[in-house]
């Protein structure tokens, strides 16, 4: 019992600097709503510690001393998938849909006759999870991430009704489950029912992802999540079919979508699309569309993958909501690349729950050829539900009669713009010295694609470049520099400060691929990334590459414009300092050569003629899996010219330089040694 009254006070004073600092942390950690400053709650903070510190004899049990830290983390931990976790192509009609199977079977060089055999599904409009079970144990959950590494979120699932701790029976030794997280409608509707205005969220989807992602499990734990599960990542255990690894999950008491249906032909595809939209307003959960998936394992790793999406699968996506509205007025802005884009500001319209202000216009010659202008009503789409832009012009406003003038100067540093040859996009020159491009490539750098440095995004950013603390990509590194000023920034307190130093430290690891796509050089996207870290293995030999230009020139699945933007980037003396820089700082984790001890493995090969039983692009494909590198063209550094029939001049040119030429036989028994 106290023996004072100012005992008594002080123990009044610590219960609500208690309540004060759990309810604001809730509101940074677990909601991401601050209502006060990092500044104004650290003086929270620092005060209740200057009182126990005081009075330790008065120290509440459950003072935020003792159960914050504990209970709230800083960020969730990182976990990295057994198999690459992959996103979905789009298409969005039966045109699309004929190419992607029209695409598969020329890839696999089948005829035209020929039917897959497709399962057909509703997508989900959730969160991603990858489960995994050892010796039929659930030992992790993680969230997509980057596909690579996500969040390890086992404890936040422990209550999800249909998700097994155990499979029951006849399980793998390891085997990863992929399936969407969501909440059901109606759940969606009690959970926003208890939230204040501020607080709601604005979808079932984005009340599953901040409902699966609470830095506070018991919140994640006590709300209505739900799951399905979709898909296999690695597996000791090889299954046929879909069917059939389906059947399996339904042995185990993991649910699958019970309006699945097996498709053999477009017709039989799109009638199902229709279907599942007539139903869609009744579903328990939000979808956005359709998953067609081929349904033979064999032939899934036979396509394998283009990038980030597999060829054997696509989403088939229901029509974007359009909707009409004013253009106020237009707008530029100047992209990291130099591009300049005309953006229309409008009289804000509402398109499937989210309001809509800005619309971008593409380009003049668009603008032209809608006839589109200031104060004309237009249509609005979201192209996949996602990027507002303007699809055409619905009533023109007479009294406006100017027609819009590209500008001939950048909006905002005043350099002469110019237009390439064969492009419709007007560019600022001024890539070093333009501050949209500059402040462009920081966020590129910072991005999830990238670096994806935690609580760092565009904003900061603009904050940081704006006060000088980063003038160039590799200055985020050293912003520790700058702490004192940080701190006295509105919105930054110790604790937000800490956090993003240690984000960035966190990024300081990075693939290749990563690295490569991070630099933000033109027509070099995660594909042509992907290309180049599987080429090259390290950035020194990217390099020296390009300083040879042969090489680069040759690597097969680059075209001209790529390989034309490399030479201008690497022949910079400023960006090679930039690099430089970076990979003293950073640790970029080189591409390994392939050790499978294949025939082809590390061997540098070219493809010339018609092959009979597989497609170039197969053959290919196969080649670089067993670690072969793939030439566009004959040299001195070829190993073997694979010959089809017809073949031209490549066989000439091999026989003059000794090299060895096989036929395609060959090549798969060598293959399949």
């Amino acid at each position: 019992m106290p023996r004072d009254r100012e005992e008594r006070e002080i123990i009044k004073k610590l219960k609500i600097l208690s309540n004060e600092i759990k309810k604001h942390s809730n509101f940074y950690y677990n909601l991401d709503k601050p209502k006060i400053s990092d500044s104004e709650y650290d003086k929270l903070v620092i005060e209740n510690n200057k009182l126990e510190i005081k009075y330790p004899h008065l120290v509440l049990n459950d003072s935020p001393s003792k159960t914050i830290g504990s209970k709230v983390k800083s960020q969730f931990e990182k976990i990295r998938h057994a198999s690459q976790m992959y996103s979905l192509g789009n298409a969005f009609d039966k045109n699309d849909v004929d190419e992607f199977i029209k695409k598969s079977k020329k890839f696999l060089n089948f005829e035209n006759n020929f039917f897959f055999e497709f399962i057909s599904e509703p997508k989900i409009d959730g969160l991603s999870l990858n489960l995994s079970y050892a010796n039929g144990k659930l030992i992790s959950a993680g969230t997509r991430g980057d596909g690579l590494v996500g969040e390890n979120v086992t404890q936040n699932i422990l209550n999800i009704k249909n998700i097994p701790k155990d499979l029951n029976i006849d399980y793998p030794k390891f085997i990863e489950i992929r399936g969407e997280v969501f909440i059901n409608k109606s759940d969606f509707e009690k959970i926003n029912s208890e939230l204040n205005d501020k607080e709601k969220f604005a979808n079932p989807r984005n009340a599953a992802a901040g409902s699966l992602r609470q830095l506070d499990t018991t919140i994640s734990q006590s709300r209505p999540l739900n799951f399905i599960a979709h898909g296999i990542g690695e597996c000791s255990e090889k299954f046929n079919n879909i069917e059939d690894y389906y059947s399996k999950l339904k042995l185990w008491k993991i649910p699958t979508n019970k309006y699945l249906k097996k498709c053999s032909t477009t017709t039989d595809l799109m009638q199902h699309f229709e279907n599942i939209n007539n139903k869609r307003s009744n579903l328990e959960y939000d979808i956005d569309g359709l998953v067609i998936k081929i349904n033979d394992f064999n032939i899934q790793k036979r396509l394998g993958y283009v990038g980030k999406n597999p060829r054997w699968a696509i989403a088939l996506k229901f029509s974007s909501e359009k909707a009409n509205t004013i253009i106020q007025s237009i707008d530029y802005q100047v992209g990291r690349t130099g591009a300049i884009t005309p953006v229309a500001r409008l009289n804000p319209i509402n398109i499937g729950g989210v309001l809509i202000s800005n619309a971008s216009l593409h380009n003049f010659d668009e603008i032209k050829k809608k006839n589109i202008n200031v104060y004309d009503t237009v249509e609005i789409e979201r192209a996949g539900d996602v990027i507002p832009y303007v699809t055409r012009l619905v009533k023109k406003n007479k009294k406006n009669k100017k027609n819009l003038i590209p500008p001939n100067k950048c909006p905002v540093c005043s350099s002469k713009v110019v237009k390439e040859l064969n492009e419709a996009v007007l560019r600022c020159p001024n890539t070093y010295e333009c501050y949209s491009q500059k402040l462009g490539q920081i966020c590129h750098f910072i991005s999830k694609k990238s670096l994806n440095i935690d609580g760092f995004g565009e904003k900061q950013a603009k904050q940081f470049f704006d006060l000088k603390f980063i003038k160039n990509i590799e200055d985020i590194f050293s912003l520790n520099k700058y702490k004192i000023d940080i701190l006295k920034l509105e919105g930054w307190g110790e604790q937000s400060y800490l956090n993003l130093i240690k984000s960035i430290e966190n990024s300081k690891k990075i693939t290749l691929d990563k690295f490569i796509y991070s630099l933000g050089i033109r027509f070099i996207g995660e594909v042509n990334s992907d290309i180049l870290a599987n080429e090259f293995h390290t950035i020194k030999n990217l390099i020296s590459s390009i300083e040879t230009s042969q090489n680069i020139i040759n690597v097969d699945g680059l075209g001209p414009k790529a390989i034309s933007s490399l030479i201008d980037y690497f022949s910079n003396k400023k960006n090679l300092t930039t690099i430089k820089k970076l990979t003293n700082i950073l640790t970029i984790e080189n591409i390994k050569s392939i050790s499978k001890n294949n025939f082809f493995t590390n061997k540098h090969i070219v493809f010339t003629g018609t092959l009979e039983k597989l497609s170039r692009d197969e053959a290919k494909y196969l080649a670089k899996t067993n670690g072969a590198k793939i030439l566009s063209s004959i040299s001195k550094n070829t190993d073997y010219l694979i010959a089809g029939d017809k073949s031209g001049s490549k066989v000439i040119k091999a026989k003059q330089l000794d090299i060895k030429i096989i036929n395609e036989e060959e090549f798969l028994k060598k293959i399949n040694q």
